[in-house]
């Protein structure tokens, strides 16, 4: 008899809240007592990830985008940079900031930068294809409706960030809630491109898959090295080797794909008007 592990789950049980300390089980690989097409049945409140209409990944595409240039809604982020950890959940690597990091604003609603963490393979796709990694920057409104910017990579040249604190990931590779000082982290160290981007209304990626998610997925892929990948993945133990889950249906959403006419180093983007909630 396959035995579950018990580990700590990122999200909320609500779309409310953000809880980073609540027990969960779920596993990744196909075929397992609590794979992704089982967790619908796990417990009741984690239906919705089977019964859901607005359900993440999706793969992402022109075809099924409506394009916009510069619209009158406007991305903004404003980060600085504060003390961080590193923190191995089991499932993945989290960063973890201990003060105020800042926040983005989408459509003149706040959200405070909440924490970070790696998915690999990546959880969606651009045009078909899955890539080696996904970046997760998660934000929370005061209302607690939540905002994730998703950042793809290829297998290439090694990642600047991963670079920075592969030490720092080798000492807890092996600790389950393992954590340990980064020291100050600026979260634009993450180097995103935004004169690019997809925009869509979904879910959470683990259970309980809850559908209050304001998803920015940007366009232009990164690089990540074999060794960085291998690293992150060796961290994860118990079913977690890969965790990304597969590609949901589209249904009926609006998915919107921004393009900046004139590119420009200001960090302010503009994306359409979009509501999820």
């Amino acid at each position: 008899m396959k035995t579950i592990i018990l580990f700590v789950t990122f999200l909320a049980l609500s779309s409310s809240s953000l809880a980073d300390d609540s027990d969960t089980e779920f596993h990744y690989k196909p075929g397992e007592i609590a794979d992704p097409s089982k967790w619908c049945d796990m417990k009741p409140e984690w239906k919705i990830c089977g019964t859901g209409k607005r359900q993440s990944p999706i793969d992402l595409t022109p075809k099924i985008a409506r394009i916009v240039h510069n619209s009158t809604e406007i991305l903004q982020t404003y980060y600085k940079p504060v003390e961080a950890i590193l923190k191995n959940r089991g499932f993945d690597m989290k960063v973890k900031w201990q003060e105020d990091a800042g926040k983005i604003v989408i459509n003149k609603t706040d959200y405070k930068l909440i924490q970070s963490h790696w998915h690999a393979p990546s959880e969606h796709f651009l045009n078909g294809e899955r890539f080696a990694m996904e970046l997760h920057m998660v934000h929370k409104s005061a209302e607690g409706h939540l905002a994730v910017i998703g950042v793809l990579f290829r297998e290439g040249e090694p990642n600047a960030f991963i670079s920075r604190i592969m030490d720092k990931i080798n000492k807890i590779a092996d600790a389950q809630d393992g954590e340990i000082s980064i020291g100050k982290i600026d979260p634009r160290e993450f180097g995103w491109d935004l004169t690019k981007f997809y925009e869509y209304s979904g879910s959470l990626t683990t259970p309980p898959c809850t559908e209050d998610v304001m998803w920015t997925i940007i366009s232009k892929v990164g690089t990540v090295s074999r060794q960085q990948i291998d690293l992150l993945t060796d961290a994860r133990r118990g079913g977690y080797e890969k965790n990304a889950r597969p590609a949901q249906p589209l249904h009926a959403r609006l998915v919107y794909l921004n393009e900046q006419s004139s590119p420009s180093p200001s960090p302010k983007i503009q994306i359409p008007r979009v509501n999820p909630y």
